[in-house]
Protein backbone atom coordinates (compact mmCIF):
# COMPACT_ATOMS: atom_id res chain seq x y z
CA UNK A 1 0.00 0.00 0.00
CA UNK A 2 2.80 2.25 1.11
CA UNK A 3 4.15 2.11 -2.33
CA UNK A 4 1.05 2.37 -4.57
CA UNK A 5 0.27 5.82 -2.51
CA UNK A 6 4.04 6.52 -3.09
CA UNK A 7 4.04 6.09 -6.84
CA UNK A 8 0.48 8.27 -6.74
CA UNK A 9 2.12 10.89 -4.87
CA UNK A 10 5.03 11.08 -7.62
CA UNK A 11 2.80 11.26 -10.47
CA UNK A 12 1.07 14.13 -8.63
CA UNK A 13 4.51 15.62 -8.10
CA UNK A 14 5.22 15.20 -11.90
CA UNK A 15 2.58 16.88 -13.43
CA UNK A 16 2.22 19.87 -10.85
CA UNK A 17 6.26 20.56 -10.70
CA UNK A 18 6.40 19.90 -14.84
CA UNK A 19 4.00 21.56 -15.37
CA UNK A 20 5.28 24.68 -13.52
CA UNK A 21 8.11 24.38 -14.80
CA UNK A 22 6.83 24.04 -18.26
CA UNK A 23 4.70 27.21 -17.33
CA UNK A 24 7.89 29.61 -15.92
CA UNK A 25 10.32 28.58 -18.64
CA UNK A 26 8.44 28.54 -22.29
CA UNK A 27 5.35 30.02 -21.63
CA UNK A 28 6.02 32.78 -19.06
CA UNK A 29 9.09 34.31 -21.30
CA UNK A 30 6.84 34.50 -24.14
CA UNK A 31 3.75 36.05 -22.70
CA UNK A 32 6.69 38.67 -20.94
CA UNK A 33 8.29 39.68 -24.54
CA UNK A 34 4.86 39.91 -25.99
CA UNK A 35 3.20 41.76 -23.12
CA UNK A 36 0.49 39.05 -24.28
CA UNK A 37 -1.51 37.74 -21.06
CA UNK A 38 -4.13 35.68 -23.11
CA UNK A 39 -1.06 33.51 -23.80
CA UNK A 40 -1.13 32.64 -19.96
CA UNK A 41 -4.77 32.39 -20.14
CA UNK A 42 -4.56 30.07 -22.30
CA UNK A 43 -2.41 27.67 -20.89
CA UNK A 44 -3.67 28.26 -17.28
CA UNK A 45 -7.09 26.93 -18.90
CA UNK A 46 -5.50 23.72 -20.06
CA UNK A 47 -3.16 23.47 -17.25
CA UNK A 48 -5.99 23.52 -14.47
CA UNK A 49 -7.56 20.34 -15.61
CA UNK A 50 -4.90 18.27 -14.90
CA UNK A 51 -3.01 20.70 -12.08
CA UNK A 52 -5.32 21.22 -9.81
CA UNK A 53 -6.25 17.42 -9.51
CA UNK A 54 -2.55 16.70 -9.29
CA UNK A 55 -2.01 18.70 -6.38
CA UNK A 56 -5.16 17.17 -4.40
CA UNK A 57 -3.62 13.81 -4.69
CA UNK A 58 -0.75 15.18 -3.70
CA UNK A 59 -1.60 16.71 -0.56
CA UNK A 60 -3.74 13.97 0.20
CA UNK A 61 -1.35 11.36 -0.54
CA UNK A 62 1.50 13.26 1.03
CA UNK A 63 -0.52 13.29 4.55
CA UNK A 64 -1.19 9.63 4.47
CA UNK A 65 2.35 9.35 3.20
CA UNK A 66 3.89 11.51 6.09
CA UNK A 67 1.20 9.62 9.12
CA UNK A 68 2.90 6.37 8.06
CA UNK A 69 6.22 7.91 8.07
CA UNK A 70 6.03 9.98 11.63
CA UNK A 71 2.69 9.86 13.19
CA UNK A 72 2.62 12.58 15.94
CA UNK A 73 1.79 15.76 14.09
CA UNK A 74 3.08 17.82 16.61
CA UNK A 75 6.56 16.62 15.37
CA UNK A 76 6.09 17.62 12.28
CA UNK A 77 5.32 21.51 13.57
CA UNK A 78 8.11 20.75 15.98
CA UNK A 79 10.85 19.54 13.69
CA UNK A 80 11.17 17.19 15.88
CA UNK A 81 13.65 14.85 14.07
CA UNK A 82 14.77 15.02 10.38
CA UNK A 83 12.20 13.37 8.70
CA UNK A 84 9.32 15.57 10.89
CA UNK A 85 11.37 18.25 9.55
CA UNK A 86 10.74 17.50 6.03
CA UNK A 87 7.19 16.81 6.83
CA UNK A 88 7.19 20.34 8.19
CA UNK A 89 8.89 21.71 5.36
CA UNK A 90 6.65 20.02 2.83
CA UNK A 91 3.16 21.68 5.33
CA UNK A 92 5.35 25.14 4.83
CA UNK A 93 5.66 25.35 1.25
CA UNK A 94 2.22 23.94 0.54
CA UNK A 95 1.09 26.94 3.08
CA UNK A 96 2.99 29.07 1.09
CA UNK A 97 1.71 27.83 -2.51
CA UNK A 98 -2.02 28.01 -1.15
CA UNK A 99 -1.33 31.65 -0.68
CA UNK A 100 0.11 32.84 -3.71
CA UNK A 101 -2.40 30.54 -5.63
CA UNK A 102 -5.20 32.30 -3.73
CA UNK A 103 -3.88 35.87 -4.03
CA UNK A 104 -3.07 34.95 -8.20
CA UNK A 105 -6.70 33.65 -8.41
CA UNK A 106 -8.94 36.49 -6.68
CA UNK A 107 -6.45 39.30 -7.36
CA UNK A 108 -4.00 39.37 -9.86
CA UNK A 109 -5.87 37.17 -12.71
CA UNK A 110 -8.92 39.37 -12.22
CA UNK A 111 -6.82 42.45 -12.86
CA UNK A 112 -4.49 40.61 -15.58
CA UNK A 113 -3.56 42.85 -17.71
CA UNK A 114 -0.25 43.50 -19.93
CA UNK A 115 0.67 45.84 -17.47
CA UNK A 116 -0.09 43.55 -14.29
CA UNK A 117 2.06 40.65 -16.38
CA UNK A 118 5.34 41.37 -13.83
CA UNK A 119 3.39 40.98 -10.60
CA UNK A 120 1.69 37.12 -12.31
CA UNK A 121 5.47 36.34 -13.31
CA UNK A 122 6.44 36.76 -9.71
CA UNK A 123 3.37 34.07 -8.36
CA UNK A 124 4.09 32.12 -10.93
CA UNK A 125 7.80 32.01 -10.06
CA UNK A 126 7.41 31.59 -6.53
CA UNK A 127 4.87 28.29 -7.36
CA UNK A 128 7.31 27.08 -9.46
CA UNK A 129 10.22 27.64 -6.60
CA UNK A 130 7.87 25.96 -4.17
CA UNK A 131 6.76 22.93 -6.65
CA UNK A 132 10.87 22.41 -6.85
CA UNK A 133 11.61 22.25 -3.11
CA UNK A 134 8.88 20.14 -2.76
CA UNK A 135 10.27 17.74 -5.20
CA UNK A 136 13.17 18.59 -3.22
CA UNK A 137 11.97 17.76 0.20
CA UNK A 138 10.53 14.75 -1.54
CA UNK A 139 14.10 13.53 -2.50
CA UNK A 140 15.44 13.60 1.20
CA UNK A 141 12.65 12.26 2.99
CA UNK A 142 12.53 9.17 0.65
CA UNK A 143 16.38 8.93 1.74
CA UNK A 144 15.69 9.07 5.57
CA UNK A 145 16.71 12.71 5.62
CA UNK A 146 21.05 13.26 5.01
Amino acid sequence: MDYSVLVIHLLGAAVWTGGHLVLALTVLPRALRLRDPEILREFEQGFERIGIPALLVQVASGVWLAWRYSPDPIAWITLADPVSAGIGLKLGLLVLTALFAVNARFRVIPQLSAETLPLMALHIRAVTLFSVLFVATGAYLSRGGF
